[in-house]
């Protein structure tokens, strides 16, 4: 079993940035691929991006590709999701997840664990 939760979300205006984290707790942490979902009202849960158990590869979604960068420390087993350039279209709530499935993966299903999500608001 593994909990995740994520912080770091809030209000900022469109240009600016934000980093949110997501802390895990139970299971080994290192051995799972860690996910960023989001969710805007609507709207279904969207693949943001992704970092495999050692972080050593990544892959985001087209709409957050340069702005957005994934990375991790198994040490304080705590993913971090750095959001730059943000935009009003980045509004959701942001979630995390972990998979025990080691790749890249990008569907909600792949995933075994999820946080309580935090809510991002840019506005214009």
């Amino acid at each position: 079993q593994v909990q995740l939760v994520e912080s770091g979300g809030g209000l900022v205006q469109a240009g600016g940035s934000l980093r949110l984290s997501c802390a895990a707790s139970g299971r080994t942490f290192s051995y799972y691929a860690m996910g960023w979902f989001r969710q805007a009202p609507g709207k279904d849960r969207e693949f943001v991006g992704v970092i495999t158990w050692l972080g050593a590869r990544t892959a985001y979604a087209d709409s957050v590709r340069g702005r957005f960068t994934i990375y991790r420390d198994n040490t304080k087993n705590t993913v971090y999701l750095q959001m730059n350039t943000l935009e009003p279209q980045d509004t959701a709530v942001y979630y995390c997840a972990a998979g025990s499935v080691d790749g890249l993966v990008r569907r909600p299903i792949d995933y075994d664990y999820w946080g309580q999500g935090t809510q991002v608001t840019v506005s214009s």
